[in-house]
């Protein structure tokens, strides 16, 4: 079951960039355009992480996130453009665990976000899921239905990247970057070979297809049609 974040921010154009970007990393993502529908969701819907802006309309980051940390144990990320010593004091004296000013690069924001589920979370390995595919990333062993599979590692790193992005097409180029960590140059058919293998290993006997060839794109993991 994939990490549940709350967002709390009333800049529109970053909470849909923020909304858009962890979704497609593979979180559950709640969002809130100010501090009282924030606590609300918070408490409706208990978040794993909560990603807060200090500069909130009505009740301000600070008073929210003293709010959040009496009711609650989520690890908090503020974002702000407050960079003083003094700001950053207050910030973590109201119960922030992390602190990131404005404006920040994605992937550190990424990075943050993993180190405090980490620290929260540290023995529980995730079992990714689509249909009846299953991936237990502390075993590393897939399971289609009550059947095993069997992985080699590549095979896993493979499998594990079309389930934290189901849906979404992966193109050769983010494939080649996010298993093998380089390119292996344009005539290399190496994902090729590899989704054969998959595909080999996940459709036995009468089990659909789930990795599906986009024309001039890529691989995308979705239902069969």
């Amino acid at each position: 079951m994939s990490s549940r974040i709350l967002i709390i921010e009333d800049d529109e154009a970053i909470l849909k960039f923020l909304r858009r970007s962890l979704a497609y990393e593979g979180y559950t993502v709640d969002t809130a355009g100010d501090g009282s529908a924030g606590l609300a969701l918070a408490r409706d819907h208990p978040p794993d992480l909560i990603v807060l802006d200090w500069m909130l309309p009505g009740l301000d980051g600070l008073e929210v996130c003293r709010r959040l940390r009496s009711g609650g144990s989520a690890p908090i990320l503020m974002l702000t453009a407050k960079d003083s010593v003094h700001s950053r004091v207050q910030g973590l004296d109201a119960g922030a665990d992390d602190y990131l000013v404005k404006p920040f690069e994605l992937d550190e924001l990424l990075a943050r976000i993993r180190a405090l589920l980490r620290r929260t979370q540290p023995n529980r390995p995730k079992v990714l899921r689509f249909e009846d595919l299953s991936l237990d990333t502390g075993t590393r062993q897939a399971s289609r239905g009550d059947r095993v599979i069997n992985l080699t590692a590549k095979e896993y790193e493979l499998l594990d990247l079309f389930l934290r992005h189901p849906r979404q097409v992966l193109t050769r180029d983010m494939i080649f970057d996010q298993v093998w960590g380089y390119n292996f140059g344009g005539g290399s058919n190496i994902i090729e070979v590899y989704v054969r293998y998959l595909r080999q290993k996940l459709e036995v006997g009468s089990e659909a297809r789930l990795i599906h060839t986009v024309r001039g794109m890529g691989y995308v993991l979705r239902e069969h049609e």
